[in-house]
Formats: structure tokens, sequence, C-alpha cells
């Protein structure tokens, strides 16, 4: 049976340092600066507001990436609820600020990509899987009336 080295004192005291920076990292993750103006802020005309909640929606989050800028809590999302919202009082359509979020971050910031080569295996894929389950039940119903 072999010894395994030990670390000497001045090596434990640095991971032990590297350890507890690790653990205090998510803590720094957000500035501490004020929300954006709009970020947590109904705008005054309903008519707007519900625009700005339904385009948000549908609107990935670039931090958390599994949700949408509406029901994130990143810095990040609350910046862009509040580009919305503001670009929307501004008088531009759902559309424009899409498109325009779109040419800045790709299409993956929308939860709605268009068909494109890059995202085809996205939406053939279900179709594909649709058709081989279908095959496959049937092929399994013709062997159990035989």
């Amino acid at each position: 049976m072999t010894k395994r080295p030990r670390l000497g004192p001045g090596l434990r005291r640095g991971s032990a340092v590297v350890g507890m920076l690790l653990l205090t990292a998510p803590a720094f993750a957000d500035s501490s600066l004020p929300p954006a103006p709009l970020a947590n802020v109904q705008l005054k005309d309903p008519a707007k507001e519900a625009q700005a909640q339904a385009l948000m929606a549908t609107l990935r989050c670039v931090v958390c990436q599994g949700q949408s800028i509406a029901d994130s809590n990143a810095e990040m999302a609350g910046d862009m609820r509040s580009l919305v919202r503001t670009r929307i009082e501004g008088g531009q359509s759902p559309a424009q600020i899409r498109d325009w979020l779109i040419a800045r971050y790709g299409d993956y910031i929308s939860y709605d990509p268009p068909f494109s080569a890059l995202t085809a295996p996205l939406w053939i894929a279900p179709l594909l899987l649709l058709v081989l389950g279908v095959w496959l039940a049937r092929a399994s119903f013709k062997r159990r009336r035989r």
C-alpha cells in the first residue's frame, strides 16, 4: 500500500482560499448598480404594457438561458425589460424590437427561431420522431395480431 503525499501548509491554505472564493462568486455575479429604470415598472398605457409583456415572454434571457426575460431575475434580463418598455413607449412595434434584438444577439434570443439551415434540425426532428414512433407502434401492433 502506497502512502499519499501530504499537502504542505501553504498549499492547504491556498486551496482553502480558492474554495472560499468559488463559494462567494455567485454573490458578485450582479453589480451593485440600481436596476434599469423600467426593469420592474409597468408602462402607464395598459395596451403598450400588454405589448411589452407579450414580447418579453418570447425573448430568452441571455444569462439564464432557460427563462424568458419576463421571468428572470438576472440583471441583464432587467436591462432587456427596460429596453423593451422604453422602445415600445417610444413608438416602436414589437416586431421591430424583436428584429433589433435578433440582429444584436442572434436567433437564440427568440423562443421562436425562424426556419433556416441552422434551425432546421429543431423543426424537423420532432416530426421525424413522431413518424418513427407511429411506424414502430404500427409494426408492434402488426406482430401482436399474428
